[in-house]
């Protein structure tokens, strides 16, 4: 193990914020088949914090706040002209059909699906918030 890597189910957690958490956690679920495993709420109704589960792996997103330390540090993708300076990639079992699921859900289809030649299929889209996500059948652990 990598020194210093604690022995849990996964040691790298992607952090998003979102305008309106509470419906891109749905959007999320029922678009990508992400799990909620823990979702806080403050008073106000946006999200202090939230857990999605994918396999074993996991998102961790809450509302856009820009008047937190935190929120200070995060900028939302049409604050920054579109641009994005992470995404995630989620290893699934058949990207045709995330690809479709996406492109239902009104996905915008950044990178369209294609056989990659290093191994794999997989697409890149955006989210209902701009959010770029990639999605492919490539396991780097295999």
């Amino acid at each position: 193990m990598t020194p210093n890597a604690k022995n849990t189910v996964a040691t790298v957690i992607p952090c998003l914020r979102y305008r309106d958490a509470p419906a891109a956690i749905d959007w999320l679920c029922d678009t990508f088949g992400f799990e909620k495993h823990a979702v806080y709420v403050n008073d106000n109704g946006t999200v202090a914090h939230a857990q999605l589960n994918f396999g074993n792996g996991m998102v961790m997103l809450g509302s856009a706040d820009n008047d937190s330390e935190w929120g200070r540090l995060i900028k939302q993708p049409d604050e920054i002209g579109g641009a994005e300076t992470q995404s995630a990639y989620v290893v699934v079992a058949d990207a045709d059909v995330v690809y479709q699921r996406a492109k239902a859900a009104g996905a915008v289809v950044m990178m369209d699906i294609k056989d990659e030649g290093y191994g794999g299929r997989g697409f890149s889209c955006r989210d209902l918030e701009g959010h770029l996500w990639s999605f492919g059948t490539y396991d780097p652990w295999k």
